[in-house]
């Protein structure tokens, strides 16, 4: 194939380059969520509206049924749409549903009417898409890793499915509480009232997927740019599937809301290596760069063209309690989460605003009807201490019976995950003494397969919020949920959940003191996580580019409301 300029480019960047050496800081917040004032026509006139931007991964599927990565969302997020779509002011707002729906009195029953839309091939789009999209995210036969995660305990029958399949037993997915009433009319009964409801129907799970086409594919959908259609802001036009590291979104002309977006085509290309895509951003070759490692960022320290925020997003090892049975012992598992230094660790390797996590719900992000942070009450848990570490850990060979233990450890493979991983096995190894750690740098598509078949004893890990509420953490670990992949139980982990999404949905303060117990359970007392940090992303972004907006949960950013300016 022949190569572009700016493959040339990266070439010779990655030849030549040398290796140098929350939440504000740059851009400020109001630039960053997509305020456009003062751009005037003569600053847009007859400038090509076409975005440049870099990643790190490659994309790993373009199937909402099958997407459960960072990844995968920020590129379907682009290109479709769900009933709601998460705005610049991080609040779902109206997307396909062309009104807000009616709702039963017992709040479990929403009838949407779908807007006058069409798919990026000119049909329209109905409620059959949405009904025919769902199902098949519940379907075992799908084998989606989100769908039964999103769905169980919040859309009616969809835990009885899972639960039936997993049974061996017969199920129907017909049985889901999702309908097409008539073309326009979506009925979803819930199982209770849901708070977060709409912000859940804006998530990739929820994405609509025209049946007639899904079946044209023959078992190719969503292989390549092909076998994919849009319903939302862009269509990709070039994309030979997850091998592939350039592809091309380009404006969907049939976007109900298509005079409101500006960018006419949008090319992204995989760098892996921080210094070859700030060469390439230096260069004017690219207008957004992917998130930088940290020994880039204090290069950029008060540049106005960094973007740096704090996540909801928490990082952790996941501890594999079916793979090593050294990991089923609860002081071998507190040992480890107390024996590396997290402020060393993102003060010195990460370097680039991400805060250590005593946690696994993200401080700053979810808050109760007085204002109060979800972490107020629990603090911080499994802080480093390295001479209880070694108290715990000699106490856990003791109880296995050994004096040394080998644990593999799953990674990723970019530049700042090696080093964070080579920092965390050297502090492992260094400070529990008979601990062997053997690294792997893998993929990050292979890493979620290797989490998918539960066949890895530590993995480096982190999640995002997928809507505002503590519950899109606390319910990833559940006795066998769609999410958990790492063998923890607790029956009292599971009662606070069950409640915290049943009989306490409507009893805000008592779902907020159950959802805390849950954590202090996980963490507090059977240490069934190692949490590390809580990521900041940081980015340069062209002083040309308005409109850029992330999102605090769900997809990572948003092209929609981009525009290109001469401005520079």
């Amino acid at each position: 194939m022949k190569k572009s300029k700016f493959s040339l480019l990266l070439v010779l960047t990655l030849v030549l380059s040398i290796f140098l050496s929350a939440c504000t800081g740059g851009k400020e917040k109001e630039k960053a969520e997509g305020e456009n004032e003062g751009n005037t026509p003569a600053e847009t006139a007859n400038v090509p509206q076409e975005l440049k931007t870099l990643d790190s991964a490659e994309i790993p599927t373009m199937d909402s049924a099958l997407a459960e990565g960072s990844t995968s969302f920020l590129y379907l997020n682009q290109m479709s749409e769900g009933l709601y779509r998460i705005n610049a002011d991080q609040q779902p707002e109206l997307g396909l549903a062309a009104e807000e729906p009616t709702v039963s009195e017992d709040g479990k029953t929403y009838t949407f009417k779908i807007r006058d839309a069409k798919w990026s091939n000119g049909d329209a789009i109905t409620a059959a898409d949405f009904e025919f999209a769902w199902k098949r995210a519940i379907d075992p036969e799908t084998a989606s890793p989100y769908g039964p995660y999103m769905m169980g305990g919040k859309i009616a029958g969809a835990q009885e499915i899972t639960d039936l399949a997993a049974a061996k037993k017969p199920y129907d997915i017909n049985t889901l509480g999702v309908k097409a009433l008539d073309e326009k009319t979506l009925e979803v009964k819930l199982v209770k009232p849901i708070p977060f409801f709409k912000a859940l129907m804006a998530f990739g799970t929820f994405y609509p997927i025209q049946q007639k086409f899904f079946e044209s594919t023959a078992g190719k959908y969503a292989s390549n740019a092909e076998n994919l259609l849009a319903s939302g802001p862009f269509k990709m036009t070039k994309w030979d599937g997850p091998a592939a590291t350039e592809w091309v979104m380009e404006k969907n002309e049939n976007y109900w809301d298509a005079e409101n977006v500006k960018l006419t085509k949008v090319t992204t290309n995989v760098v892996k290596d921080s210094q070859s895509a700030v060469n390439a951003f230096e260069a004017g070759e690219v207008d957004i760069t992917g998130k930088l490692s940290s020994d880039i960022v204090p290069q950029y320290d008060g540049d106005e063209r960094l973007l740096r925020y704090l996540e909801t997003t928490v990082f952790w090892l996941k501890l594999n309690q079916k793979q090593n049975p050294a990991l089923k012992n609860e002081n071998i598992r507190r040992a480890i989460a107390m024996a590396f230094n997290k402020e060393d660790l993102t003060a010195s390797i990460l370097n680039n605003g991400s805060i250590p996590a005593n946690y696994a719900v993200p401080k700053d992000s979810f808050y109760d009807e007085s204002g109060a942070d979800f972490r107020e009450k629990n603090g911080d848990m499994l802080e480093y201490n390295v001479e209880e570490a070694k108290k715990y850990w000699e106490q856990g060979l003791k109880e296995l019976g050994t004096d040394k233990v080998t644990i593999g450890y799953l990674g990723g493979d970019t530049e700042t995950s090696k080093k964070t991983d080579e920092y965390m096995k050297n502090q492992l190894e260094t400070n529990l003494k008979g601990l062997t750690i053997k690294l792997e740098s893998v993929p990050f598509a292979i890493r979620l397969e290797r989490d998918n078949a539960q066949t890895y004893d530590i993995q480096f890990a982190g999640w995002g919020a997928d809507y505002l509420d503590p519950i899109s953490f606390s319910d990833l670990w559940v006795t066998k949920g769609g999410s958990n992949r790492m063998d923890y139980s607790n029956p009292e982990y599971d009662k606070n959940i069950k409640a915290a999404m049943g009989e306490l949905a409507d009893k805000p303060a008592e779902r907020w003191a159950a959802l805390q117990e849950a954590e202090r359970i996980l963490l507090e007392e059977d240490a069934g996580l190692a949490p590390v940090y809580q990521r900041a992303t940081n980015l340069l972004i062209a002083p040309k580019v308005k409109g850029f907006v992330y999102h605090n949960v769900g997809s990572d950013y948003s092209w929609k409301w981009i525009e290109i300016t001469d401005a520079e």
